[in-house]
């Protein structure tokens, strides 16, 4: 089969400043080769230490056995803070802690259920957008899981009036946030100003405004026991089972900006390239066609499981182009990784970008084999070196939804468009706020 795009090795040694703006432009091609076939690395700079951690039992040690000792790094959170808050992505310890026994219920395998119709509704409409000819896929499939979140957490459709506002706004926010600026690389005090330009605080001055509209009315809909059984009306009525304590407006407006955030960036990005995928490997693209066509014009949740081919491609995908490329954790005291003495405070890095790709992990790491998932090979890194959602105790809350979501879109659209990609506009995997293509995806649709 042939081989999707990977960026381009950059030299191994790299000024710190030059470095800052490589992750600024692209931070996959800011990475050297060697770190495909590398257990661990180690990047120096003046002022900290940063580690590069690739061995499957050292990240379960980070992510599994002990996350409490490897809490998220504020580094990252410098960047999202504007437009998140104190959600749950950026939280630490107890206050974490307290957040998911609110938000986990929401989420649960029965509520997922419930959540299927609206799904089912989103990725319909989403078929039906589409018309024949050239089509930038990128664009689409952030309007389909724009609209997936909002249905299900608001039921309104994107083009309700303030969903419509949120993904417009969202679109500049993304443009404008790289996913890692100059705080995330120097120990400024707090207050130097972190970078942000006008425009990304601008954007995310507006989404949160927008976001506490929906809000407050939804509050006041629970309160007058008019509210629909959404995923926003359970989470703001789930009490914290150890305080009894329910969110306010405040603390809900930052979960619904990461809820948006996961919910609608990341999944729009996973299924442009899954889409991608499918147009340059007509075979695959034939087989979830085939599964798609016995799924039914009106099925149910339970139909899900004939997808079964379909999940696969979803999950080459995610592993392909996860769309968290990196997560930095930073050690609270002194540790020992492969003989090497980490500092209290060093960052740790992991990245699903380069553990998916791995040399000594997998097979035909670049290559696109939606059916290695069916060998005990595959199984066995899909155990151990497959973190698209992270893994453990702080694994993405929305991790089972994205995998409900991502293969039924995949084919409601397979069902209906045949996808072929242009030959001269090869997609470049970059970075913002999750991995995109530098010019967009652009594919030729026919109808089946």
């Amino acid at each position: 089969m042939s081989t999707p795009p990977k960026p381009a090795a950059r030299p191994d040694k790299v000024s710190l400043w030059r470095y800052v703006r490589l992750f600024r432009q692209d931070i996959l091609s800011a990475q050297p080769a060697r770190l495909y076939r590398a257990k661990m690395a180690e990047f120096r700079t003046p002022f900290f230490r940063s580690y590069l951690v690739n061995q499957p039992d050292l990240v379960a040690e980070v992510l599994k056995a002990r996350p409490l000792e490897f809490p998220k790094s504020n580094r990252i959170a410098e960047g999202l803070r504007p437009l998140l808050g104190n959600s749950v992505f950026l939280t630490n310890g107890a206050e974490w802690q307290r957040q998911r026994r609110i938000i986990d219920p929401a989420f649960e395998g029965g509520r997922l259920r419930d959540t299927f119709p609206a799904m089912l509704a989103a990725g319909k409409a989403a078929a039906d957008r589409l018309s024949e000819g050239p089509v930038e896929i990128e664009a689409q499939t952030s309007h389909a899981a724009a609209d997936v979140i909002f249905r299900t957490l608001f039921s309104i459709p994107i083009d309700h009036d303030i969903a419509r506002q949120v993904f417009e706004r969202f679109r500049d926010y993304q443009r404008s946030q790289p996913i890692l600026n100059i705080a995330a690389f120097l120990p400024l005090p707090r207050w130097v100003p972190r970078g942000h330009s006008r425009r990304t605080k601008a954007a995310a001055r507006d989404i949160r405004a927008l976001i506490t509209r929906l809000t407050a009315e939804r509050m006041q809909a629970i309160g007058a026991g008019t509210a629909p059984d959404d995923l926003a009306t359970k989470i703001m009525t789930t009490k914290d089972p150890e305080t009894g304590q329910t969110f306010d407006v405040d603390e809900m407006v930052d979960q619904v900006a990461i809820f948006f955030l996961a919910g609608h960036e990341t999944s729009a990005s996973a299924l442009a390239w899954a889409l991608y995928l499918l147009a340059t490997h007509p075979d695959a693209q034939a087989r979830v066609a085939e599964e798609a066509a016995q799924f039914g014009d009106a099925p149910g949740f339970a139909d899900l499981s004939k997808l079964r081919f379909t999940r696969d491609v979803f999950r080459e995908a995610l592993r392909l182009y996860p769309p968290v490329p990196m997560m930095v954790r930073e050690a609270t005291r002194p540790e020992a990784f492969r003989n090497r003495t980490l500092r209290k405070g060093a960052q740790i890095v992991l990245s699903p970008w380069h553990l998916h790709r791995h040399q000594l992990y997998w097979d035909n790491p670049d290559g696109f084999d939606p059916d290695r998932y069916a060998t005990d090979e595959g199984k066995a890194c899909l155990r151990d070196a497959f973190i698209p959602f992270s893994a453990g105790a702080r694994v993405c809350t929305g991790a089972g939804f994205a995998m409900v979501e991502g293969p039924l879109l995949l084919a409601l659209i397979a069902r209906k468009w045949r996808l072929a990609a242009q030959s001269n506009q090869k997609p470049v995997p970059v970075a913002h706020l999750t991995v995109r293509a530098r010019d967009g995806i652009h594919l030729n649709l026919t109808p089946r």
